[in-house]
């Protein structure tokens, strides 16, 4: 699945080949050179994971990431540290403050790929998930394709996120203000009704191969992806 990442690295050659890497995978790449840079977009949008270079202008990367860890909406971010220094002593520091991984420059793209793609499988695995089949409904992340057999569902880069989600915890009920948080992240403020207008637009996408019914509503709670029979026929 695609990602957010933000990359922090203050040298302009080693952050664009990494970001060019990063956007021919399909990731979402937002790029900073210094540690208030990159503390700036995280206030904007949180990112989905972190390559952080350990030396930086002012503050350090270590320095950084502690700095992530020690606040309750960024401690769970995953963190990887990019540095020159291959020192044992300098792996373990770096894995110590809360690195879920570290890669010695220099290195592959096809190295970095797939480091990030095992970090975002063991901290999120529905973010790495490249296939998910659930009654007939197959979603393929990779490609950005939602099949029914032999046809295909278009879908808006909204629903698909939405379908996405469900998809991959089902049978689960989810609020809508949950939805909102997992869908469109916590730095968007649009009312709880926005969720329903989506709800609506997806089962209508559903509809055309008779998958509408996998997207339930269960009344006074909010809304779940199930297999089974549905709890609640009332659509919002």
């Amino acid at each position: 699945m695609a990602a957010t990442i933000l990359v922090v690295e203050d040298e302009p050659a080693i952050q664009e080949l990494i970001s060019y890497s990063l956007r021919q995978a399909r990731h979402v790449v937002f790029g900073a050179r210094n540690a208030e840079q990159a503390m700036e977009i995280v206030n904007d949008a949180l990112p989905d994971l972190v390559l952080l270079d350990w030396m930086l202008p002012g503050m350090s990367g270590v320095e950084f990431a502690r700095v992530l860890r020690r606040v309750t909406r960024t401690k769970t971010i995953p963190i990887i540290m990019l540095t020159a220094r291959a020192e044992e002593s300098d792996k373990v520091a770096g894995l110590e403050i809360g690195a879920d991984d570290y890669i010695t420059k220099p290195f592959s793209p096809r190295e970095l790929l797939a480091r990030i793609k095992a970090v975002l499988r063991r901290r999120a695995p529905e973010a790495a998930d490249d296939l998910v089949e659930i009654g007939g409904l197959r979603l393929d992340s990779a490609t950005h394709r939602v099949t029914a057999g032999d046809k295909e569902v278009v879908l808006g880069p909204t629903e698909f996120r939405l379908l996405h989600f469900l998809m991959t915890h089902s049978e689960r009920v989810h609020t809508r203000s949950h939805l909102l948080d997992q869908v469109w992240g916590d730095h968007v403020f649009v009312e709880d009704r926005t969720v329903d207008v989506h709800i609506r637009r997806l089962r209508k996408a559903l509809e055309n191969v008779s998958k509408d019914g996998l997207v339930q509503t269960v009344r006074g709670s909010g809304y779940r992806l199930s297999a089974g029979p549905a709890a609640s026929m009332g659509i919002i």
